[in-house]
């Protein structure tokens, strides 16, 4: 996990925040989680929600305003740093620095989102697990997955591990953790899942 950190505050420190992207590479990051994922939150403003690796606020700033309140964790100190300077604004946010799989939360929620983090997870059945255990009885799951099998981030001179997500691999743990997909469908970059706890 140290590569991971390394890579994301270094990201940071290079003043790579897709926050403030300019259009064109916020069209391309769409590609992966754009308006679909959005939408299939179901966002209320009852709702507390969970971003699984909330990096510095890319995806947080477009629903933390349409929900009661939101908490995004993330490995990387630098990225959530960064989140809450991105955030600042909203008083509904709470920042965690921490590995999802090991951080005690001290509640739960009724929608848990992540998308481009779970490549960054070797234990997935786990991890979907552990999001099942931490939702509210009629809680939703969405998941974007890279559909790129590559085993390694390159950017530069850093080259990061990564392990590919597999949409069997994926259909099942959800399954496993007595979560029932609504919809699986395809974006030109990834698969989105939408679950409920059955």
């Amino acid at each position: 996990m140290n590569d991971v950190i390394r890579h994301y505050d270094l990201l940071v420190e290079e003043n790579n925040d897709p926050v403030n992207d300019t259009l064109p590479l916020r069209q391309y990051m769409d590609k992966w989680d754009g308006h679909l994922f959005l939408e299939d939150l179901q966002l209320e403003l009852s709702k507390t929600v969970l971003e699984i690796g909330v990096g510095t606020g890319r995806l947080a700033i477009r629903t933390c305003g349409y929900c009661k309140e939101l908490w995004g964790i993330d490995l990387s100190p630098k990225t959530v740093k960064r989140a809450g300077e991105n955030l600042r604004c909203y008083t509904n946010v709470k920042l965690v620095c921490g590995d999802f799989m090991t951080y005690e939360f001290s509640k739960k929620f009724d929608i848990i989102y992540s998308s481009l983090t779970f490549m960054h997870v070797k234990e997935k059945e786990q991890a979907i697990a552990k999001a099942a255990r931490l939702l509210t009885g009629r809680g939703r799951f969405v998941l974007s997955i890279d559909k790129s099998q590559a085993e390694y981030i390159e950017i530069g001179t850093r080259r990061v591990r990564i392990y590919p997500d597999k949409l069997e691999d994926i259909t099942k743990f959800i399954g496993n953790a007595g979560m029932y997909p609504l919809k699986i469908y395809e974006t030109e970059f990834a698969v989105i899942f939408v679950a409920v706890i059955r």
